[in-house]
This record gives structure tokens, C-alpha cells and sequence, in this order.
């Protein structure tokens, strides 16, 4: 016995069997971000009164780089994650919908590129 009804039967429209994995990304991210935006407030904090010199030779550590790259490519993750959620609960035309998840996506990308290639920069330039 089926609970779905006959219309649904025959259109074929039911679970797409993928909220679920983003649910676990969306709750991953969050939890991954935790340690890493409490490592970034506490160094920043520790660095206060640094100057210039001083800010770039700490970005020039292999492991701070490596942290901060992990923390920008992580927090847009969950940051485009959310929003893609947001667009599609709240934006109901099919064309705005996928010009806003479009857009999202388009500054996310961008943001997470600048951001990386910024740390890349300081770490192997100096």
C-alpha cells in the first residue's frame, strides 16, 4: 500500500534523495568552523598592536596559511550552502531562482579565489 496518491504516482515527483547529504555538509562545515573562527579571533587578538611586517611574516607561516586557507574555503562552503538554501525556500519564480543560485554561486566562487590566492601570495612572495 502506497501513500502516495495516484497524481504523484504517475508524475514521478517525490524525494530527490539529496537533502539529506546537504543537510550533513551544511552541519560538517558548521562544526569544522567552530575551531577554526576560535583559532582566527585568538590569533588576530594576540596580534594586536603588530605592525605590517609583522602581520605578513605570520601569514607566512606554512600552517597559518594552510589554517586560513582551510578557514575561507571552509566558511564559503557553509556560507554558499546557506544561501542556496535561502534562494530556494524564499525566491519562488523558477528564472529568479536560478539567476540568484547563479549569482550565489558566481560571488562565492570569486570571494573563495580571491581569498586563497591572497594567502598564496603573502606565503610564497612575501
Amino acid at each position: 500500500m502506497s501513500l502516495r496518491s495516484p497524481l504523484a504516482r504517475v508524475r514521478g515527483l517525490g524525494s530527490a534523495r539529496e537533502g539529506s547529504s546537504h543537510w550533513w555538509a551544511q552541519r560538517l562545515t558548521s562544526v569544522a568552523l567552530v575551531p577554526l573562527v576560535l583559532w582566527f579571533v585568538f590569533s588576530v587578538a594576540m596580534m594586536a598592536g603588530a605592525d605590517y611586517v609583522e602581520f605578513i611574516d605570520w601569514v607566512r607561516s606554512p600552517v597559518v596559511a594552510g589554517l586560513l586557507v582551510l578557514l575561507i574555503s571552509v566558511g564559503l562552503l557553509h556560507s554558499s550552502q546557506g544561501m542556496q538554501v535561502v534562494i530556494e525556500d524564499y525566491i519562488h519564480g523558477e528564472f529568479c531562482k536560478v539567476v540568484a543560485l547563479f549569482l550565489s554561486q558566481s560571488v562565492h566562487v570569486v570571494l573563495g579565489l580571491t581569498g586563497v590566492l591572497s594567502v598564496l601570495l603573502i606565503l610564497f612572495r612575501g
